[in-house]
């Protein structure tokens, strides 16, 4: 299973959120780009981004978020604020490794599907739940349908994998949210990044089991030292199986 280590950006700052409440950001007093690299020499594959400034219609974080992609010695999975096909092929012509799509996946459905097909992995879906329904709009605005229904509809679409974040998730509720999880990996056609819930070791020990879960999406627990993104790296190997001795 992969570790995706994870950046958010708020006006040029390392954040992360709360139920995606961005007038609650909580701030962490760290360079991007350096913790990017740190990320890289830690052992990690992929890293993912997320530009909220980018998810209101601005492009502040632009020239930041450029220097990460170039500086940050592995790919780079970017999110925030992609609803139009001239901005994804931006983004993946300015180097992003995939580019994650979510509310306009929900308008323009054909649109994404097309984009899938002509970048091969390199489009992922996002689909962010609350109380049981698809949320659009930075977490805004809740969609017609289930989540179930929602990853049904976009059927053999080639992405790159889909995230699924229960934004309902509370510190206590882990369970039920690998729950969540569990189901819609059970549904999806591609491999599916699990976000929002993992808070400890054991999560992420428990995550590499469900089946179709190929990755997990870790924020707040790096920038919190609960553990480590090198901790998280062993956590997440698969063990060696047993071997019986012959003689």
């Amino acid at each position: 299973m992969i570790i995706y280590p994870t950046i958010e950006l708020q006006k040029g700052r390392c954040v992360s959120l709360r139920r995606g409440r961005l007038d609650e950001p909580m701030i962490w007093h760290v360079d991007p780009v350096a913790t990017a690299r740190g990320f890289a020499e830690a052992g990690a594959e992929w890293m993912h981004l997320t530009d909220f400034d980018a998810v209101e219609g601005s492009e502040a974080n632009e020239e930041l978020v450029e220097d990460i992609i170039r500086k940050a010695e592995i790919p780079v999975q970017l999110g925030g604020g992609m609803r139009s096909r001239d901005r994804i092929e931006r983004w993946i012509d300015r180097g992003a490794g995939r580019i994650v799509v979510g509310t306009l996946a929900a308008l323009e459905p054909h649109l994404v599907r097309e984009l899938a097909e002509h970048h091969p992995d390199q489009i992922v879906l996002a689909v962010d739940v609350w109380r049981g329904q698809v949320m659009t709009e930075g977490w805004r605005q809740t969609g017609a349908l289930s989540p179930a229904a929602y990853i049904e509809a976009f059927g053999d679409t080639p992405f790159a994998g889909i995230i699924v974040t229960d934004i309902d998730a509370d510190v206590d509720e882990v369970d039920g949210s690998l729950g969540l999880i569990s189901a819609l990996a059970e549904i999806a056609r591609v491999p599916v990044i699990a976000s929002g819930v993992v808070r400890t070791l054991d999560d992420i020990s428990r995550l590499k089991y469900i089946p179709n879960i190929a990755g997990a999406i870790v924020g707040r627990a790096l920038f919190q030292k609960t553990f480590s993104l090198s901790e998280a790296l062993r956590a997440a190997r698969a063990e060696a199986e047993p071997v019986a001795d012959f003689l």
